[in-house]
């Protein structure tokens, strides 16, 4: 059971995010109804930790075992989500994953994969590409720069 709920004044979700970088590019998605990249993950399971699920929401995703580096960011975020334009209060912890000892970065700037019948598209998108993107969440753009050594709570509001 995901940790996400419905109240009068909007939907709260739970989710974790990879940070997946290769030489100056992080890996970015979007599906058939996204206009917008965002980072591969997805919401946490009740009773499961924000690690074991951002490990988890990669291999549905991508179908490669990673390995968490570190986490980099909690971020409260509230905004109305741009396709639904449902009003949304997200907590979100953003890791940092190694890659490096699966074929993720020989499968070219583009590529597409499937999970459970969805589409999702990815691609590797230069840092200095970033800050002209429409891409989630929005302080993505210039904290990809800088890098936290230890885990930094912050708050987006749109």
């Amino acid at each position: 059971m995901d940790i996400t709920f419905d109240t009068e004044c909007g939907r709260f979700n739970y989710r974790v995010c990879a940070v997946i970088i290769n030489d100056n590019k992080l890996l970015a998605m979007h599906d058939e109804n996204s206009p917008y990249y965002y980072l591969p993950g997805g919401r946490v399971s009740l009773h499961e930790t924000a690690e074991n699920a951002v490990l988890r929401e990669i291999k549905e995703e991508l179908e490669i075992d990673a390995k968490i580096i570190r986490p980099l960011w909690v971020n409260q975020s509230f905004f109305n989500e741009d396709v639904t334009k449902e009003q949304f209060h997200e907590l979100c912890i953003y890791f940092l994953i190694d890659v490096s000892h699966t074929d993720l970065f020989s499968r070219g700037d583009k590529f597409r994969m499937y999970e459970q019948g969805h589409r999702h598209d990815f691609e590797w998108l230069p840092f200095e590409r970033l800050k002209n993107e429409y891409i989630y969440p929005v302080f993505i753009r210039e904290k990809i720069f800088d890098l936290p050594n230890t885990l930094v709570l912050q708050s987006e509001f749109e």
